[in-house]
């Protein structure tokens, strides 16, 4: 479908791989709205691109409830994320390894409840950025893998009411693939794993081959959103080499 005059909140499109999706959205002529706690960043991509901005705690309950009622999207993306503290498996605090569930798995539900309650109008979309490490793990960042895989888990329960309440959203989880360098989370893993191998933080990250800087990751996202043939499945990886692959069709 056209993007053209659609409406998009997109969290976290401040920077890093959300402010390559915001980037993409502008270059498709949509709406977008950019949720963030950063005042000083959302006052940087307003004025250069062009976009409303809100600012925002991401796990506040009450502020996804308000912002869907205030700008109706017809598209909703969940990037916010934190950086997952990085430690050793046999080194890591319960407050470190949960980290993650409590910013980025509190904010999926508050969010991904709110879409289906307020609720969004039908034909609606909402992405859920997942991670690779909910695929493969990251033994270096706690719980991290577990918080990017639950949020994959999310938006298939959220699938299943929004089935059961004939609310006509689709839900559907985006899952880049390989560690994506210039971002925050980013630049902490590759530092990370490139310590403990005893390799620099760019020979760790060529070991996943073509990069996906945070401008191609929106085009990627883009194209999700775009091409009909991806309507209907439920995640979607996205690497530099191999483009978009289904990792997950519709439920059955």
């Amino acid at each position: 479908m056209s993007l053209k005059d659609k409406n998009i909140v997109v969290t976290g499109g401040s920077r890093g791989l959300g402010l390559g999706l915001v980037e993409a959205l502008v270059d498709c002529s949509a709406r977008v709205t950019v949720v963030a706690r950063g005042a000083d960043a959302l006052e940087a991509v307003r004025t250069r691109l062009g976009v409303f901005t809100i600012a925002a705690d991401v796990t506040d309950e009450t502020a996804a409830h308000r912002i869907l009622i205030e700008v109706r999207p017809d598209i909703l993306v969940l990037n916010a994320g934190m950086s997952p503290p990085m430690r050793r498996f046999d080194q890591v605090s319960w407050a470190d390894f949960t980290a993650t569930w409590e910013h980025d798995v509190k904010a999926g539900l508050y969010w991904l409840q709110a879409a289906l309650n307020v609720p969004l109008k039908p034909g609606s979309r909402a992405l859920v950025v997942s991670s690779g490490a909910g695929v493969s793990g990251s033994p270096m960042s706690g719980g991290y893998g577990g918080a990017k895989r639950m949020l994959w888990f999310m938006a298939q329960y959220a699938n299943g009411v929004s089935e059961q309440k004939r609310l006509g959203i689709r839900f559907q989880a985006i899952v880049p693939l390989q560690i994506v360098g210039g971002t925050g989370v980013g630049d902490a893993g590759a530092d990370a794993y490139a310590h403990a191998m005893g390799v620099t933080a760019e020979q760790f990250l060529a070991r996943f081959g073509a990069p996906m800087p945070p401008t191609e990751f929106g085009k990627k996202v883009v194209e999700v959103l775009d091409d009909p043939k991806y309507a209907g499945g439920l995640a979607f990886g996205l690497k530099g080499g191999t483009g978009v692959t289904i990792l997950e069709g519709a439920a059955a």
